[in-house]
């Protein structure tokens, strides 16, 4: 289970969404930019550090997870997304994939894949000119 993000780390800026929306889009700062300082977090260190090495084009040099919302028309349906956004990239960068151990076909798998080979191998070789 991934870490908790406090919710006191993370800003929010309300900033003017871009696209369409008629007057609506000129006045009303509905889009979010949310700001999340990796380094200043109660992360764990470990999770810090992974996340810092991620190469994602929403991270600052100076360790800032940057991410705009503005799907939504209002701002709090957009705060939400971000933080799910937030919270599903924190999640992605600590998952770790189960060591994978080798294993060998058993002797039955073995024998029904020659088996196999055998029945093609005679389908094919009926297929050539019939000796008269």
């Amino acid at each position: 289970m991934p870490p908790k993000i406090n919710p006191r780390e993370i800003e929010f800026i309300a900033i003017r969404a871009q696209g369409p929306g008629g007057q609506n889009v000129n006045k009303v700062s509905s889009a979010v930019h949310l700001r999340f300082d990796i380094n200043a977090s109660s992360l764990p260190e470990s999770a810090k550090q992974t996340l810092l090495a991620l190469s994602d084009q929403r991270l600052t040099k100076d360790g800032c997870i940057v991410i705009k919302a503005q799907s939504a028309r209002s701002r709090d349906q957009n705060r939400l997304e971000a933080i799910a956004r937030l919270e599903e990239m924190v999640a992605e960068a600590l998952h770790v994939d189960p060591v994978r151990r080798a294993t060998k076909p058993s002797y039955g798998a073995k024998q029904r894949r020659l088996k196999g080979k055998a029945i093609r191998a005679q389908v094919k070789a009926g297929r050539g000119k019939a000796f008269e």
